[in-house]
């Protein structure tokens, strides 16, 4: 039995920081429904499959997929999401985008508060009463948000509403 304890606790401390290593934010050509846009996003949550993204047409647009926690949901709903990182925090009115299930919100520009929370250090919390809380690293968030807001405006990629 002992054996087996210390194969299991084994077992988790060599998948953990893999799985934490995995989670920082980067910025890459992805593929959306009007053609490539340069993304940057990170995982995160309890199980990793919790995800910030961060795109931009002529204003960026910041995704919040909730992962499995989030389930299916309907169709034209909202929330309001807290973030909060360091001693600062901010909430958004979030709405749903169902082709992708998705919440998202158009931020005002390069100088939004929400994108100086994000390009912080140490870890942003997302909350809500409704859908609960998820952790992301913000480890590499400027400079990935920085290569998505270079590309603002310059392209079409897709629709900007």
């Amino acid at each position: 039995m002992k054996r087996a304890s210390s194969t299991l606790i084994l077992a988790l401390l060599t998948t953990l920081p893999a799985h934490a290593a995995s989670c920082s934010w980067s910025a890459k050509m992805e593929e959306d429904e009007g053609g490539r846009v340069m993304t940057a996003s990170v995982c995160g949550g309890p199980k990793g499959d919790a995800h910030l993204m961060l795109t931009c047409f002529e204003r960026p647009m910041l995704s919040y997929d909730l992962g499995a926690a989030g389930g299916q949901l309907e169709p034209g709903i909202s929330g309001s999401f807290t973030f909060k990182a360091g001693d600062k925090s901010l909430t958004k009115k979030l709405e749903l985008e169902a082709m992708y299930n998705y919440f998202t919100t158009e931020l005002s520009g390069p100088t939004d508060p929400l994108l100086a929370l994000l390009r912080g250090k140490g870890d942003v919390t997302v909350s809500a009463d409704k859908y609960g809380e998820a952790s992301f690293s913000l480890k590499g968030s400027g400079p990935a948000i920085g290569k998505v807001l270079a590309e603002c405006g310059k392209g079409s990629g897709g629709e900007a509403d």
